[in-house]
């Protein structure tokens, strides 16, 4: 398959697969004679994998060490179970950290009048927080 047809397969633009070869994140196509990539079903399967992992919010790193665990058939299933769970705690940090920043704004966007008037605590929420 060429880049076209292997990111038609994958789901995976051609732009991220060329990406994610020059980070190492994924092994370098073979070369025809004329230069051209040429990839497998394999390929196929591992940017399905990097793709879905994306999907999940893992970071390239931990996709990485993902990749290598789910090639190594002889691995203990507990590593991957410890990589999501720190994954989850990561998610949960961050949700939490989200649900923090929109309780903060609604309670600037409803004491705000959204009127003609200049006095705007939304504005002078973020002024405060300055300092």
């Amino acid at each position: 398959m060429n880049i076209g047809e292997v990111a038609n397969a994958s789901g995976v633009s051609a732009k991220m697969v060329r990406h994610y070869e020059e980070s190492g994140l994924i092994r370098p196509a073979t070369r025809s004679h004329s230069n051209y990539r040429t990839y497998s079903q394999n390929d196929v399967e591992v940017l399905r994998f990097v793709k879905r992992a994306r999907t999940l919010g893992f970071p390239m790193k931990q996709i990485a060490t993902l990749l290598a665990l789910w090639e190594d058939r002889s691995r203990p299933s507990s590593e991957v179970k410890e990589l999501a769970r720190q994954h989850i705690a990561e998610l949960n940090a961050r949700i939490a950290e989200l649900t923090e920043m929109r309780d903060a704004l609604e309670h600037l966007a409803r004491h705000c009048r959204g009127d003609t008037r200049p006095e705007c605590p939304i504005l002078e929420g973020l002024a405060a927080a300055r300092h």
